[in-house]
């Protein structure tokens, strides 16, 4: 049996079909947005991070609430936090900013894509180089960097040997005076836990790393010229178990005058402790660079300016 269907029929079939309107598309600088308060969780630092104003952010992302029917963050007075669909939708808009970074580079930087071999010692490998690294690739997506991890003295032989493009070491200014580019320099402290009595201890427990370091160098090189007595209660070439020894009041350690946190204190002479050096964090290229190294290396040079104009404000 064969059905044959009139035009009429099809016609007012297709007519009783509700209309649906075509999905709205995402904007880009609202995703942008959206994953900076995502990070920071704070709508005020995510302004500053997009270069808008507060208003204007909170404005974004009501439309894109709207937009998407559903709420993407709950607020409290102090900080923002993502709901279930914000989760969603996150992995969604770092996927698609990356996609079109990438997109975009292959027409405007088509040259600037490679490796890049990039050295640091642990505590800015910890601290500074994920944050950099991060933008760096949401910059530049062509550029792959490869990092390698160790003592300040093996990274500046890896970059003579070329095995390393650049390299971040600490040092000592009088140590190599004309030695890299200076691009910070810090007081070294003693870093004690909040509210902690391991500085009253006898001897004086501390937490140092390995030998070799510039920082373990000038500790004890200081308590021994001031005649403190002290034991080496931890040895470690990680800032994470430096940092948890602090924390957990076993011992104190060197640490650089931005690496405190809120748990820690610093200790000087008023507890008895010698006053530590400055030191500097310097850039080790190699001759010839390359464009993307080039651009790894200016990066860097624009995250510690930043840094410092933020301890400085």
């Amino acid at each position: 049996m064969i059905w044959c269907l009139s035009s009429d029929f099809l016609i007012e079939a297709a007519m009783s079909t509700p209309f649906r309107s075509p999905l709205p598309l995402l904007d880009n600088d609202v995703l942008k947005t959206f994953v900076a308060i995502a990070e920071t969780g704070n709508f005020s630092t995510a302004a500053e991070a997009v270069l808008r104003t507060p208003s204007a952010v909170s404005m974004q992302i009501k439309k894109l609430e709207e937009q998407l029917k559903t709420t993407l963050f709950l607020r409290d007075a102090r900080s923002v936090t993502l709901t279930q669909h914000g989760e969603m939708l996150l992995s969604y808009a770092r996927r698609m900013l990356a996609l079109s970074n990438e997109a975009v580079s292959r027409f405007v930087m088509p040259e600037l894509a490679g490796v890049v071999r990039l050295g640091a010692p642990d505590d800015i490998a910890e601290r500074l180089l994920p944050r950099v690294l991060k933008g760096f690739a949401e910059a530049f997506p062509g550029i792959m960097v490869d990092v390698t991890v160790d003592m300040s003295s093996a990274l500046r032989k890896r970059v003579d040997e070329q095995r390393l493009d650049l390299a971040l070491f600490n040092c000592h200014p009088r140590s190599f005076p004309n030695f890299g580019e200076v691009i910070h320099t810090e007081k070294l402290v003693w870093a004690g836990a909040k509210c902690g009595n391991a500085h009253l201890r006898d001897p004086l427990p501390i937490s140092v790393w390995e030998e070799g370091c510039v920082w373990r160098q000038d500790a004890i090189s200081q308590l021994e010229k001031h005649k403190r007595t002290y034991r080496i209660a931890y040895a470690s070439a990680h800032t994470m178990a430096q940092r948890a020894a602090v924390l957990s009041d076993l011992a104190i350690a060197p640490f650089p005058r931005s690496y405190l946190t809120d748990q820690m204190v610093v200790l000087g002479p008023q507890e008895g402790l010698p006053e530590l050096f400055s030191f500097d964090v310097r850039l080790l290229t190699t001759p010839q660079l390359t464009a993307p190294a080039m651009a790894v290396a200016q990066s860097i040079r624009e995250s510690y300016g930043q840094m410092m104009r933020a301890v400085a404000a």
